[in-house]
Formats: C-alpha cells, structure tokens, sequence
C-alpha cells in the first residue's frame, strides 16, 4: 500500500514538472454519504458511511497535499454534490451543507462548487465556472460511491441500494479530451473503477486514470492520516 501511494505521489509530482509554466485547474470532486434509514437496514458489516464526512475529509486532506506541491497559480477546485448532504443533515439535523462551506473558509485556496447534476458537472469539467479559457486541467480526483462503471454521487441517499445520480462510462463522451492537460493526474478513490471505467475514461479524455481493482476503504481513516485504503486482495490499477 505504501509503495504504491508512493508511486502515485511520484506520477503527480511528475504530472506537474513539466506543465509548471502555465497556470492550471487541479478538480476534486465529492459524492455523498449514504442516508443511516436506509444504510440501517443492512446487516451491521455491510453498512457504509456510519459517519457523513467520509468523503469531505479525506478530499480536504487531498487538496491540503495538493496545495503544498503545486506550481504558484494551481487552482484547486472542489465540486460537491450538494442533494446527499441535503438529505443527511436533515436525518442528522445537522447543517452538513454549512459545514461543508466553512471549509474553504478556513482554506482559503480551495474554491468551492456545489453540484446537483452529471450535466451540471460536466459543464464544469469542459468550460469551467465562466470559461476556462487556456486553462487545461491538471489533475481531476473523485471521492465517494463507485461501482465497475460508475461514480454514484448519491448512493443510498434518495433510494436504497442504488443512485440517482452518477456519471456513467457512457456519459464519458461528453467530456471534452482538450479540457485536459496530456500529463494530467487522475484518480479515483472509489471501488472497482480500474475494472472499466478507467479505460473508458483514458478513451474520453485521454488521460490515464488510477483505480482501485477491488473495493476502497473508508473505515478508521483517522488511523491512516486521512488516507483511503484498499480492502482485501484489491490493488491500485493505472489505466
């Protein structure tokens, strides 16, 4: 696991030297928890997302790594889908969405984008908030729900055991290959995208994208400084 961290660390480091002359957008992007009513039903070690901010600390500790490597004039970029948050803080009732805006407060260089749509979310990744202009993407990071052929950005969190919203290796089409730098880093920190979905986006966007073969794991993160892991027998793929 930690060798290949490492490697990861070393193919973004890599991605950056040689686009550092040019100011670019690094686009992390947050799916969303599931809701405890449905995830309830479940027996006990089958159930996710016991805590709601699996996929918010872990994309903050990203982008805080990112900021410290990244050329002067690197624009982090953190797109959330906001409905799951919705949904949860209201069964929690807590003001989940608000915490979430306090973090770019504390962290000034994150911009934050609230999302509510795969159409939404991908006019972002081709032309930005209002026009990248020569702006290339250098770096695109998803956490949250994944399967084989998908990010499912709302999981268990308006219907049970399936999503509403996802982006789907079909969707990839849409996306626009000259958005992205050629050295671009991409990563997924969900299950099972190098099973498919890694391919299909190398075929989208031309850039290669690292994946878990496998499910990731999202449990005891704290243990780990915040880092996803990689369950039994799954192993990071790029592809």
């Amino acid at each position: 696991m930690t060798r290949l961290l490492l490697a990861s660390f070393l193919l973004f480091v890599g991605g950056f030297a040689v686009s550092a002359s040019a100011a670019t957008e690094y686009i992390i992007v947050s799916g969303g928890p599931a809701v405890r009513k449905f995830e309830d039903l479940r027996r006990p070690g089958e159930q996710h997302d016991r805590w709601w901010g699996n996929f918010i600390r872990t994309a903050r500790v990203r982008m805080q790594d990112i900021q410290q490597t990244a050329p002067t004039g690197t624009r982090i970029t953190w797109l959330v889908y906001r409905d799951a948050y919705v949904r949860r803080g209201a069964e929690e009732r807590q003001p989940l969405t608000q915490n979430i805006e306090s973090v770019p407060k504390a962290y000034p260089f994150i911009n934050l984008v609230w999302f509510r749509s795969t159409d939404e979310l991908i006019r972002y990744i081709n032309h930005g908030a209002s026009g990248r202009g020569g702006m290339k993407i250098s770096g695109f990071e998803f956490f949250g729900h994944s399967n084989k052929y998908s990010f499912m950005f709302d999981y268990s969190s308006d219907i049970y055991a399936t999503s509403t919203a996802w982006l789907h290796e079909n969707d990839l089409r849409k996306i626009s290959r000259w958005a992205f730098s050629s050295n671009a880093y991409c990563q997924s920190w969900g299950c099972h995208t190098a099973e498919s979905f890694s391919k299909a986006w190398k075929r989208a966007t031309g850039t290669f994208m690292i994946g878990a073969q496998g499910k990731t794991d999202y449990a005891y993160m704290h243990e780990r400084n915040w880092q996803v892991g990689l369950s039994d027998g799954a192993r990071w793929v790029r592809r």
